[in-house]
């Protein structure tokens, strides 16, 4: 369900030819030290195949977190203000010039987003933090896909995934907010859209509605049914009913509508944004919207049914199918009819198309759940229509009048600060000795100028793939 963002990789710089300090003049060499570490692992991260990503995240989470703290003691210096309860003299020798590679800025299909050019150590610390609340989040997208695997999970492994998804959005979260709260002192944006204002509020509201909407996953039994309905390794021809009590489904509505009323506090942010954010972002958010209405009207309808009124508990889902995007003719046509023809067809073909998406973990959740939730509607519609035309006979109403009774929204979360990493005190004293120039590590990996300028050298004409660089001037292929 989580946005698969990609992390940004960064140029190789050294804080020593910007930075001094008289009173711990080591620590422009060890921030550049660790610097170089992030910024290797970024690269090496990027290059690896994306199925092995989510097993390094955890190698650039340390690596952040061990150069976060630099980072600040920079700043303070800087600032005049104490770090780990010391002054810090930084004088700037000359302004700070570091290149991040965008993420979230909107190009053109097929080639790599532009590498954007920074003026400043606020610009770096921003790039720096919102990467990590970009590794939260994916973090938290790692957890959620075991969720729809084919091997269904026991319920002790369900709910310890999703609590540590929960932890990992409100972390992002916390980031998001702190760097929202600074940039509050700008005078100007940064020409960077991915560290503007209106996209850190965008990503702060998103990630509050996606901690929001994962807390009713724990207690919704319908997604897993459905998971356990296409596995292909499952046995049960037939499962039980499963029960939400009247209170608990109307509780989860409300939930469900909180995640979307801030989601969409998120898109009115990125309309906002002076830069054009990536196409595939944005509709991202506005599927997250349509999930979350549409779970709150089928929780509404569950509402419904389990009152008795299986013709309010229709029009819900017809509603919910409305509120994803889905065609409502396609829910309110008769079941015969719709088994036969190319639209039954096509959906078989769409459905199996989004397991292999789950199956392979690349572009699963790019839709934030929308196509899962249409399956979960679907499936109880089927089922209602059926009980109702058999059994209930009762009036299906219209789903516009229900959509417009739609409760408010109940917040579940308290969002808490972001803790500001400080150095140890150990560390702050062993950056009082002089420094040593040969100890500083700016990184082993290739400058992202070096690729992108290898890689729009074209290959020789009849060259065999992969053997460009063998034909490059002064090579000793001849």
């Amino acid at each position: 369900m989580p946005f698969p963002f990609v992390l940004p990789t960064t140029s190789s710089i050294s804080f020593i030819d910007f930075f001094s300090s008289s009173t711990h003049p080591s620590l422009p060499n060890s921030a550049t030290t660790a610097r170089g570490v992030v910024r290797d692992v970024l690269k090496r991260y990027k290059r690896i195949p994306p199925s092995s990503q989510p097993s390094n995240l955890t190698t650039v989470l340390s690596a952040l977190q061990d150069y976060i703290p630099y980072l600040f003691a920079l700043d303070a210096g800087l600032s005049g203000t104490s770090c780990a309860g010391e002054e810090i003299d930084l004088v700037l020798v000359k302004e700070l010039e570091v290149e991040w590679r965008s993420t979230l800025s909107s190009t053109v299909p097929g080639r790599e987003p532009l590498r954007i050019k920074l003026k400043s150590l606020e610009s770096e610390l921003f790039f720096t933090l919102s990467t990590l609340a970009y590794v939260y989040s994916l973090q938290a997208r790692a957890q959620l896909h075991t969720l729809y695997n084919a091997t269904l999970p026991t319920p002790e492994q369900r709910a310890a995934a999703i609590a540590a998804a929960m932890k990992h959005f409100l972390d992002a979260n916390a980031v998001y907010t702190f760097l929202v709260n600074r940039s509050q002192q700008w005078h100007a944006q940064p020409p960077a859209v991915d560290i503007s204002s209106p996209v850190l509020g965008a990503l702060a509201e998103l990630t509050l509605a996606e901690a929001t909407l994962i807390t009713v996953l724990k207690d919704d039994p319908y997604p897993a049914a459905v998971v356990e309905d296409r596995n292909k390794n499952s046995k049960d021809w037939m499962f039980k009913a499963v029960d939400i009590p009247k209170v608990r489904a109307h509780l989860f509505a409300r939930l469900c509508l909180s995640a979307a009323e801030h989601a969409a506090k998120s898109q009115a942010m990125l309309s906002h944004a002076r830069a054009k954010v990536d196409p595939t972002f944005s509709s991202y958010v506005d599927d997250f919207r349509r999930t979350a209405r549409g779970k709150a009207c089928r929780f509404l309808g569950v509402d419904a049914e389990l009152a008795g009124k299986t013709g309010d508990g229709i029009a819900w889902l017809h509603g919910a199918r409305k509120e994803l995007g889905f065609s409502p003719l396609a829910a309110e046509q008769d079941t015969s009819k719709k088994s036969l023809g190319f639209s039954k067809l096509k959906k078989d073909w769409a459905e199996k198309r989004e397991d292999r998406k789950v199956e392979k973990g690349g572009a699963w959740g790019a839709d934030a759940g929308k196509f899962e939730e249409g399956r979960v509607v679907d499936m109880l519609l089927r089922k209602w229509e059926k009980m109702n035309d058999t059994m209930s006979v009762q009036i299906v109403p219209p789903s516009d009048p229900l959509l417009a009774t739609m409760p408010s929204g109940r917040e579940y979360h308290a969002p808490k600060p972001y803790i500001i990493p400080t150095l140890a005190e150990d560390a702050i004293v062993r950056m009082r000795a002089p420094p040593d120039p040969g100890d500083a590590f700016e990184g082993e990996e290739e400058d992202s100028a070096e690729e992108d300028a290898r890689a729009a050298t074209p290959a020789p004409m009849g060259a065999f793939p992969g053997s460009k660089a063998e034909y490059a001037g002064g090579s000793s292929y001849y």
